[in-house]
């Protein structure tokens, strides 16, 4: 975890954090405000990766396909929508073609991504994809838009949700996601702690 002894002593074991990630709360100012814009920083890298934000297209109810390997960032192909459902239910299920059917169902290249969980959009107020680190940053903070989560939900989100795992391991030669879900989730507490600050605010100036 990336912060001083002094923090970790003082720290608060959060005991409904799953078996995959350990999820260590610090108190509320034991963070200084650039570390936590630092650890905003790379949780924007995460956040910004296709990896994520292809799923985060707020009102547009279509997954895009963009990364190195894509090109120009387009919406995906086949004419896919996943309507107001977020999952394709009007449409053609997002699990007919990405369900885990079998072990290794991520491994072959240039075929759907398996996952063993719900595929679908991220929630409308989720909008990420193409938005700048302050407005992501923003909306990560704002209940409203996070789907009344504190930080502490926030992580747990992260833990047991077993799609986003997915970001970490997308196996097929395709790039995962920076970093890993256990630095991911240390540096949410760490700018949690640090009063979720963000580059625009008023008092980081």
């Amino acid at each position: 975890m990336r912060f001083f002894v002094l923090f970790a002593l003082i720290a608060t074991p959060v005991l409904s954090a799953g078996d995959n990630v350990e999820i260590t709360l610090l108190p509320q100012g034991s963070v200084l405000t650039e570390q936590g814009l630092e650890a905003w920083d790379r949780i924007y890298e995460v956040a910004s990766h296709p990896r994520c934000s292809n799923c985060h297209t707020g009102e547009s109810d279509r997954p895009m396909w963009s990364g190195p390997s894509y090109g120009q960032a387009r919406p995906h192909g086949m004419n896919i929508q996943a309507g107001d459902s977020r999952d394709g239910a009007s449409f053609i299920r997002c699990v007919s073609c990405h369900a885990l059917t079998g072990q290794g169902g991520n491994d072959a290249p240039h075929m759907a991504p398996q996952v063993a969980g719900t595929w679908q959009l991220a929630p409308v107020e989720a909008d990420w994809f193409g938005r700048s680190s302050l407005e992501i940053c923003t909306q990560l903070r704002d209940p409203a838009l996070n789907g009344d989560r504190d930080i502490t939900a926030l992580a747990t989100h992260l833990d047991h949700d077993v799609i986003l795992h997915w970001a970490w391991t997308p196996g097929g030669g395709r790039e995962p996601a920076p970093y890993s879900l256990q630095e991911h989730v240390d540096d949410l507490i760490l700018w949690g702690a640090a009063g979720m600050p963000c580059a625009g605010d008023v008092s980081n100036n």
